[in-house]
């Protein structure tokens, strides 16, 4: 293998202490692709990622890297932008900490790659996006969700015209996040605290605004309902405290081409459907719902003919009126097949088109979301431009 091309690229990765980080971008993104030999680029050329773990807290770093088999960690962000060995700076950091460090990478001349939502306010996230665009960077923001198997299989069906003329989207996400007093909880408690940048609004709409621009038609306009069921929650010491952010959002949404989306987003809804999120899309053609990994579809030849009558049993299961769509492919974890993306595009200049202009359009979405709860009414959605 002496003969092979090896492009190093040092890799600042900061906040991947946290569950997110952890997980998604350190384990089954960078950790993968060290251990597959790096990604290859031609028949004698890869890229191999040279990470070093930035976080606040020496223990979990020195466990995290037992973990993760990297070595290299330090607390010192500063120390590590400052070095030109590392090129990349990424962030997975919560919200709230977001801005400064990345508008402090992009001031050191690094290459930026960062999870979402990128600021808590428009103004913030579209200020990164021309910093970076003035600075020269490379830059990009996570949008995971596109390269799930479901919602791949989705713009297979698009592409191929399964569903004639495009009419509604319906987005069930969600499930039950217990409160930590009898049950453990399963998500940060920031996540239900404003002033630390919690919210699922701030949260899933940034997620929403990226899936259905890039799969069903640009969002134009929204109405949205947010809400706060649950008031109080317990936290990782079990104390309990008072949810300042929404737990709950539900939006209704014009895209381009007449297309309306209908998206529930909630951490206090109990699962009855075939996963976490589903997404079903009806067409003049035919419909299809997609879970995660999964997707189903029903022709228009293949459609049920239900007559209303609630006085008998419905003689139609119309679960078994579906037929699952085949994976005709091999699918990679998304966060992996999208940090693989990024790394092309730095090392090779290859395209890369979820910028930090993308990850603006998200926080626009969410904070026009928050007003349109706030005003109740409908909001138009304006134009961010590159």
């Amino acid at each position: 293998m002496s003969d092979v091309k090896t492009h190093r690229l040092g890799i600042i990765m900061n906040g991947v202490t946290g569950r997110m980080g952890t997980n998604q971008h350190l384990m089954r993104s960078i950790v993968a692709i060290i251990r597959q030999g790096g990604l290859a680029i031609g028949d004698d050329e890869v890229i191999m990622p040279d990470p070093i773990l930035v976080g606040r807290s020496p223990t979990k770093l020195e466990r995290l890297a037992q973990m993760s088999g990297i070595e290299k960690t330090t607390t010192d962000l500063a120390g590590a932008l400052a070095d030109p060995a590392y090129t990349v700076y990424f962030d997975s950091q919560t919200t709230e900490r977001r801005v400064a460090a990345v508008r402090q990478a992009i001031e050191a001349g690094k290459h930026v790659y960062c999870e979402k939502p990128t600021a808590m306010t428009t103004d913030d996230a579209y200020a990164l996006y021309r910093l970076a665009r003035d600075a020269g960077v490379k830059n990009g923001v996570v949008q995971d969700k596109l390269w799930l198997p479901g919602l791949m299989k989705l713009q297979s069906l698009i592409q191929q015209g399964f569903f004639g003329r495009l009419l509604s989207v319906r987005g069930e996400f969600g499930y039950w996040v217990f409160e930590g007093d009898t049950v453990p909880i399963q998500r940060p408690s920031w996540n239900y605290l404003k002033e630390r940048g919690g919210g699922l609004i701030i949260d899933m709409l940034c997620h929403w605004r990226y899936v259905l621009d890039n799969i069903f038609g640009e969002v134009q306009a929204l109405s949205c309902l947010g809400a706060t069921h649950i008031k109080e929650r317990w936290d990782e010491q079990g104390q309990p405290y008072k949810c300042t952010a929404d737990d709950s959002a539900y939006a209704t949404l014009e895209l381009a081409g007449d297309v309306i989306a209908h998206m529930n987003s909630s951490w206090t809804v109990r699962v009855r459907r075939d996963d976490l999120l589903t997404l079903q899309v009806d067409g003049t053609k035919g419909s299809a719902v997609a879970g995660l990994r999964k997707c189903w579809i029903q022709p228009y030849g293949a459609t049920p003919r239900p007559v209303w009558n609630p006085d008998v049993d419905n003689p139609i299961n119309f679960f078994d009126t579906w037929q699952e769509v085949p994976a005709q492919r091999d699918y990679e974890n998304a966060f992996k097949v999208q940090w693989e993306l990024f790394l092309r595009h730095v090392v090779c200049d290859e395209p890369f088109q979820w910028t930090l202009l993308e990850g603006a359009k998200g926080v626009q979405l969410a904070e026009l979301a928050i007003q349109s709860w706030h005003e109740r009414k409908w909001l138009s959605v304006p134009e961010l431009k590159a």
